[in-house]
């Protein structure tokens, strides 16, 4: 555990995280995070069915088109096929941003027709820098923001977990920022919650200073983090940097995700975070989608991270 606020060293970062396509998993039980391989998820399960079941998808960036992966179209119909095909119907699916490459009309269009594939109830969203590139998100909130409030952040609840899903990737001082009036809503949406609700944070950035040198980090998350830090399980996940990462400041859990499109620089290797090309058949192992389950009471499912197949 590591409960200092300041950016990890790349060393501390090597130690913490888990890179490129590594199976990390976690799971809740009575409210708790706990981590674990994913390897081990087998033997841990057990037959109680969980009250909540959903999957995550990030930084498709369709329209890309450059060698990392000249078919990110594929690649994300790909991921919705493996979410199609986890044994069960999710209770909903949530893409964690970076959807189109440069947020055009036709990019979000595609996007949409992809995602009406998912055999899922619900689809939520929340923005990429790469879905606001010329206009503060508004072609974002037009296709996608439906029922959410301010710059496209909202809240729900769903088998006794309070989902929390913020907006970080406008108004950008090179880190993410989230803003006083979202900062608002958060204080406001938790107020009334009791302290024994888990709590489930989506946003695009990361909500801790990953590696700020390359923007990966939030400037104002700290005062969202200090309304939540009340509760006895809070997770946050993102999307953004294309890689797995975790880390635990408390009892607040950080979980980035990868990507279905292309990987991404480990923080340090290199000048930018500019896409990694990878040798021949080996772009799957970088790509994949996550899996998360809650059981309420004290009966532990698995969340595992999967590789594109």
């Amino acid at each position: 555990m590591n409960d200092d606020p300041r950016p990890m060293s790349r060393r501390q970062l090597m130690r913490h995280g888990a890179w490129f396509g590594a199976a990390v998993g976690f799971a809740f039980a009575g409210g708790e995070v706990i981590s674990h391989v994913a390897g081990a998820a087998a033997a841990e399960r057990t037959h109680s069915r969980p009250a909540l079941r959903f999957a995550q998808v990030s930084d498709s960036h369709i329209g890309f088109t450059g060698v990392a992966n000249p078919d990110v179209a594929g690649s994300f119909g790909h991921a919705i096929d493996q979410i199609n095909n986890l044994g069960y119907t999710t209770d909903f699916v949530i893409h964690t941003g970076d959807l189109t490459h440069l947020s055009t009309p036709e990019q979000f269009d595609q996007v949409k027709q992809l995602m009406t594939g998912l055999r899922t109830p619900n689809v939520f969203t929340v923005p990429g820098e790469h879905d606001s590139v010329d206009d503060a998100g508004q072609k974002y909130r037009k296709v996608f923001g439906a029922g959410s409030v301010g710059d496209g952040w909202y809240s729900f609840d769903t088998a006794g977990v309070h989902v929390i899903a913020l907006v970080n990737t406008l108004n950008l001082r090179k880190l993410g920022h989230l803003r006083v009036d979202q900062l608002e809503f958060v204080k406001k949406d938790v107020a009334g919650l009791s302290s024994d609700t888990p709590i489930t944070v989506f946003s695009h950035i990361p909500l801790f200073a990953m590696y700020p040198e390359w923007g990966w980090g939030t400037d104002d998350a700290t005062q969202a983090l200090s309304y939540l830090r009340r509760f006895a399980s809070v997770t946050c996940i993102n999307g953004h940097v294309h890689q797995l990462f975790s880390k635990m400041e408390g009892t607040v859990s950080f979980y980035s995700g990868t990507t279905t499109a292309y990987p991404l620089p480990r923080p340090g290797d290199g000048p930018a975070p500019k896409p990694v090309t990878l040798p021949a058949g080996k772009l799957h192992d970088a790509l994949g989608i996550r899996e998360v389950s809650y059981t309420k009471g004290g009966t532990a499912l698995a969340l595992k991270e999967q590789r594109l197949q």
